[in-house]
């Protein structure tokens, strides 16, 4: 056990710790550096005050910082496997005559390419900025909105006044939004602020439920431009990467969270309301 660290060293254990785990516990780090639970809880504030992380229920979760967008190529090669099941995952969730919002993102692409191997889904609507989505989403029951605006090569999407304005004269059913970054205290982010508006905009015209599309290497990280906060988001469809303690801490704000691997189910908090059924067939 170590004793007698000044502040500034279990500040930077601390930091060492999570930069290695992502996450810890209030009473591990309290046994690793040899102090009482309260003096972590001080240490903990102390760095949260700093922006170095996000504390959590009998914890803490580092904070990591994405200010520039990434390259999406390198994007859809990252995690591909759990992409592919998160998708699969979220286009259960769409039932028949639902009127969709589908955002930009390599992870909201998949969604759209399962959606055009739904052969139970008879008929719904899906408005979208996502033009590389769109080439795979090919359906005789479904009708695709390609919303106008001006094309960005670096997300393969629309974004701007057009899209906007035309998402301004419709609501729709249900959303799934792919977002850089999902934490406690800063919400839904993204480094591109045109991108945030999109988002942004369909959150806020989602009659129904807003899902949330991410794997869970984005957990805890944070960009530059706000989307919304974890409270405005009724599912979030991830994978078995996403801890049992950051699940719980996502159900307390209200969240369902949905594991999307074959295996296991991480299906708790609120119910969502008819026909949103866990794909892994738990409530």
């Amino acid at each position: 056990m170590v004793k007698s660290l000044i502040p500034a060293e279990r500040h930077q254990r601390i930091q060492a710790l999570l930069e290695t785990r992502l996450v810890a516990s209030i009473a591990d780090l309290s046994e690793l550096l040899g102090v009482s639970e309260a003096t972590i809880r001080r240490d903990l504030e102390t760095l949260e005050e700093r922006g170095l992380l996000e504390r959590t229920h009998g914890g803490a979760i580092l904070t990591r910082r994405l200010p520039n967008e990434p390259v999406y190529a390198l994007s859809a090669a990252v995690h591909p496997e759990e992409k592919r099941r998160i998708g699969a995952a979220a286009a259960a969730l769409v039932e028949e005559g639902d009127t969709v919002f589908i955002n930009s993102g390599t992870t909201t692409t998949e969604v759209m390419r399962h959606l055009a191997d739904r052969t139970d889904l008879g008929r719904a609507t899906i408005l979208t900025t996502n033009l590389g989505g769109v080439l795979d989403l090919h359906h005789p029951g479904l009708e695709v909105v390609l919303l106008g605006g001006s094309f960005r090569p670096e997300s393969k999407a629309v974004v701007g006044e057009a899209a906007l304005r035309a998402l301004r004269q419709v609501y729709a059913d249900k959303s799934f939004l792919g977002v850089d970054g999902f934490s406690l205290k800063c919400g839904l982010t993204t480094p591109v602020q045109a991108e945030a508006e999109i988002a942004r905009l369909m959150l806020g015209r989602t009659r129904g439920a807003a899902v949330v599309v991410a794997d869970s290497s984005k957990w805890g990280v944070v960009s530059n431009y706000e989307i919304g906060s974890l409270e405005q988001v009724r599912i979030l469809v991830s994978d078995a990467g996403l801890s049992a303690g950051a699940v719980d801490e996502l159900a307390a704000h209200g969240l369902r969270v949905v594991c999307a691997d074959d295996d296991r189910s991480l299906a708790l908090a609120a119910p969502v309301g008819a026909g949103l059924e866990d794909p892994n067939g738990h409530h």
